[in-house]
Order: structure tokens, then C-alpha cells, then sequence
């Protein structure tokens, strides 16, 4: 969409945090849920090492068209166990002798963390609350997002300055502004300077935008 349209394809995502253990380690855990128009469409369950942020598992379950226009929509899972070095997709264990496009490059994203030490790409959010903010300064960040084609790779953010963000009830919260910069494509994220919350992202790929707003309730 433009940045001044009618809001369109909006999403509610629902994420859960707790500390736990993941096979006798303590660890965080991190449940993601995305609902669409008329149903769930996104799960996600994540363990991440509560020391160093490391992944350990990440299970995705995804329901999505099968085109652009179809009404018809194919169920896909993936599950990356770091503990035990494993990919499976759509229940079948992936490995070195994968030939199909997708699985083999599934693969290939997986073996590129392999020895490295990296963050999740797909808990940026729960990422970003952790950096140590000051004018001025670039983060590089090992990024990987398991169980997706998408490499190991370090990614720059850098804060930019300070805005201020008018929230619930006109209250203002100031802000760090942190940007995210690749080839047509440019995201700010918001960040509160006293919660280090992720309050808002706009995403501008080409003349289109995105927004990620974090949602207010009451207990």
C-alpha cells in the first residue's frame, strides 16, 4: 500500500515470552501466532538460549495461498533443532543429497550458520530491546532466519537519532530511531527510549509500505 492509503492485508500477531528450559538448559521462549482476515495463518515456537540469545529450535507453520488470487491455501511446517543438527520440512529430514530447489536452499540457509554464532532473524523484535542504543552507533547483527532460504549474514542498523512517538491517550514516548537499509528497501523502527520496546516499524520497499504497530491492552 501507499503511505497515506487505506490500510489493507492487516495482521494481529500475537507473540508470548517466558523463561524455561530446552533440555535441561535455561532458555527463552518465544510463541508467535499471526491471524489474517479469517483465520491463523502463522505459527511460529521458538528456544532461544537465555544467556547469549542463541537459537536452539524453531518450528514454523505457515498456511498460505497458492497464488496471487486463489482462494485455495497449502499448509507448510518447518523445524530446525540446532541441539541435534536436524532440518525437516513437511516431514521429510533434509540433507547434503536434496535436489529440489526449495528444499535444497532450505538446506543451504541452514549449513551457513553452521559454526557461527547468530541470532534469530525471525525474533528481531525480541532482538532489538537488548542493544545497547547511543547516537550515532551501528549494530552489525548475525542474523539468520531458520527454516528459510535466507543465509547467515551480518546486517547493519544504525540509530539514527531520537523521535518523539505520540502513543495511547496522547501520551509521548521518545524514542530511538534504529534503520535498517538494502537495496529497495528502508525500515525505521521505533524504540522506546524507557521500555526498549518495539512500538512501530514503517518498511518502505519501492512505492509500498509496511507497518508493524504494537497494539495497547488492558489486564
Amino acid at each position: 500500500m501507499n503511505k497515506d492509503s487505506v490500510r489493507t492485508q492487516t495482521q494481529f500477531w500475537t507473540r508470548t515470552i517466558k523463561r524455561t528450559e530446552y533440555k535441561g538448559a535455561a532458555a527463552i521462549e518465544i510463541k508467535q501466532e499471526w491471524e489474517d482476515k479469517d483465520s491463523i495463518v502463522y505459527i511460529v515456537h521458538s528456544f532461544s538460549d537465555a544467556i547469549t540469545m542463541q537459537p536452539l529450535y524453531h518450528k514454523t507453520w505457515w498456511k498460505v495461498q497458492t497464488s496471487r488470487n486463489a482462494s485455495e491455501k497449502k499448509v507448510s511446517e518447518t523445524v530446525v533443532d540446532f541441539t541435534n543438527k536436524t532440518v525437516v520440512y513437511n516431514g521429510k529430514a533434509l540433507s547434503h543429497s536434496d535436489t529440489a530447489r526449495q528444499t535444497k536452499a532450505i538446506w543451504a540457509g541452514y549449513q551457513s550458520s553452521l559454526e557461527k554464532y547468530f541470532l534469530n532473524w525471525h525474533l528481531d523484535l525480541e532482538t532489538f530491546p537488548l542493544l545497547p542504543y547511543k547516537n550515532g552507533v551501528t549494530f552489525l547483527i548475525p542474523f539468520y532466519d531458520p527454516g528459510t532460504a535466507s543465509n547467515y549474514q551480518s546486517v547493519a542498523y544504525t540509530v539514527t537519532g531520537s523521535e518523539k512517538l505520540t502513543g495511547f491517550n496522547d501520551q509521548t514516548i521518545d524514542c530511538w530511531l534504529l534503520v535498517h537499509e538494502s537495496k529497495g528497501n528502508k525500515e525505521v523502527f521505533w524504540i522506546s527510549k524507557k521500555t526498549k520496546e518495539v512500538l512501530k516499524l514503517e518498511q518502505q520497499f519501492g512505492k509500498m509500505y509496511r507497518y508493524k504497530i504494537k497494539l495497547g491492552f488492558s489486564a
